[in-house]
């Protein structure tokens, strides 16, 4: 058996000094539509108790694209501009459904750099990407092939914090549903050992942050020196950046192997719901759980089991697994 998913594709491309500038100013007006219509719906609904919709926010996009101040989002595309308030409009409904907080702004130095493209704003021909007001294809480095004879949906394009320009591409795709098997297993997680399985094999921590802290904290120093505003600064700011994006990577590739792992040998995985966010608190174990990243492996471990056919059960975080015999199921107080 099989299922049909949507399937994100990420690669790495190098823009030319044309594509690098028009795409940074696109980063730039999405950021400025989004705040803009963020704060035409909060004063809406602080001042008159009007709620503006998505189909509002696209008419005031129109006429801020009249406007003399404003002209200049008229110098990118218009889609990533519409895009960004449907998202907006996603973001209102998580808050309303109490699933998220409310909308934040975004910031230049601090939010993520991306804008998506919908096909009426790229051209995909021969396997080569070409997004609108653009003049040749993107130089993609194709990592792995797409789904074959299938063309993408939606185009990402992304500029991390270390100067590393992404693009995603979301395409439909068959997924195979793994034979099932009888073998269950339960997960729990460590800072001494990174996972402890129910199988007795204990996942050892690689600590990724700890083997570059010492080359992190020489870079920060050295950031840390350089005068504000200045050239010297933004270089060692990117310093700083790559150490931090070579953790990341790290990171998800271990957990990714991990996970895929798990998934193929059982049938059923159980973990346990932590509390990640209130257990970085504790600023004596912040930087260890934040290294240890229990909230990405979750994730990582829901699509997975959902995509091959398996069972993910997540036990309640009050319940006492550590004052239960494991055999019998009851207290250990009482049992003998």
């Amino acid at each position: 058996m099989s299922s049909r998913v949507k399937r994100a594709y990420k690669f790495r491309f190098y823009p030319t000094a044309q594509q690098a500038d028009l795409l940074s100013r696109t980063f730039g007006c999405v950021r400025k539509v989004y705040n803009l219509a963020l704060q035409a719906r909060t004063e809406a609904w602080c001042q008159r108790r009007e709620r503006v919709n998505y189909h509002a926010t696209s008419t005031m996009l129109t006429a801020w694209k009249k406007s003399e101040e404003l002209a200049f989002l008229n110098e990118v595309s218009s889609v990533p501009l519409q895009q960004t308030l449907r998202h907006l409009q996603g973001a209102f409904v998580a808050f309303w459904d109490k699933r998220a907080g409310y909308p934040r702004f975004k910031s230049k130095r601090r939010s993520r750099a991306s804008a998506e493209f919908t096909p009426s704003a790229f051209r995909w021909r021969d396997g080569q990407l070409t997004l609108a007001k653009m003049t040749e294809p993107l130089h993609i480095v194709w990592s792995r092939s797409l789904p074959e004879g299938q063309s993408p949906s939606t185009v990402t394009v992304s500029r991390d914090s270390a100067g590393r320009w992404f693009v995603s591409l979301l395409c439909a795709d068959q997924v195979a549903t793994l034979p099932a098997t009888d073998s269950v297993v339960g997960i729990d997680a460590g800072l001494e050992h990174l996972f402890t399985l129910s199988t007795g094999e204990k996942v050892a921590n690689p600590r990724h942050e700890r083997a570059d802290r010492a080359r992190l904290a020489r870079a920060q120093r050295e950031l840390a020196r350089k005068e504000k505003g200045s050239r010297n600064r933004a270089k060692a700011r990117l310093r700083v950046a790559r150490i931090h994006a070579r953790i990341g990577d790290r990171r998800r590739d271990h957990l990714h192997k991990l996970t895929t792992r798990l998934v193929r040998d059982n049938q059923t995985l159980v973990i346990e719901d932590l509390t990640v966010r209130n257990m970085v608190k504790n600023h004596c174990l912040a930087r260890a759980i934040g290294d240890a990243a229990w909230r990405q492996f979750r994730e990582l471990l829901t699509y997975k089991c959902a995509w091959y056919g398996r069972n993910l059960v997540v036990i309640d975080r009050w319940y006492p697994s550590s004052k239960v015999c494991s055999t019998c199921g009851a207290s250990r107080r009482t049992c003998r």
